[in-house]
């Protein structure tokens, strides 16, 4: 059965995301796009425009010295424009590991993302690990 288009979109996105690929990113987003991330600490709130999303990641890459990853695990659409991904988040800062299950609800409009509503299984621990 083939990939629907929406989720092959987003697969891309998680493959260059894991290459540092920035400018495949930008060409997968809208200029409006926005990255909405849960919490309360430096990386938390939201991203708005293509280049505030894109210099979010190059923080979480900088903060963690090059050792956040995520693993993308699965993916579900609805025909309608969202897909929801779930993945595992790891990395290193300062002394703590992060380890844990997240995902993200996108939306996609034109073949291109224009918005992107992270979550996370346990909000302390990425507290505790962004502080």
């Amino acid at each position: 059965m083939a990939e629907h288009a929406h989720a092959a979109l987003i697969r891309q996105g998680y493959e260059a995301f894991s290459r540092g690929d920035l400018d495949a990113l930008r060409a997968m987003m809208t200029t409006d796009c926005a990255h909405h991330v849960p919490g309360d600490h430096e990386l938390s709130g939201d991203f708005k425009g293509v280049e505030a999303v894109l210099g979010y990641y190059v923080q979480l890459a900088t903060e963690t010295n090059g050792t956040f990853r995520v693993e993308l695990q699965h993916l579900f659409v609805d025909g309608r424009g969202h897909v929801m991904s779930v993945h595992r988040a790891t990395g290193e800062r300062a002394g703590k590991t992060l380890d844990q299950v997240g995902g993200i609800v996108f939306r996609v409009i034109g073949e291109k993302i224009t918005d992107l509503d992270e979550c996370v299984e346990d909000m302390a621990a990425a507290e505790d690990f962004w502080a």
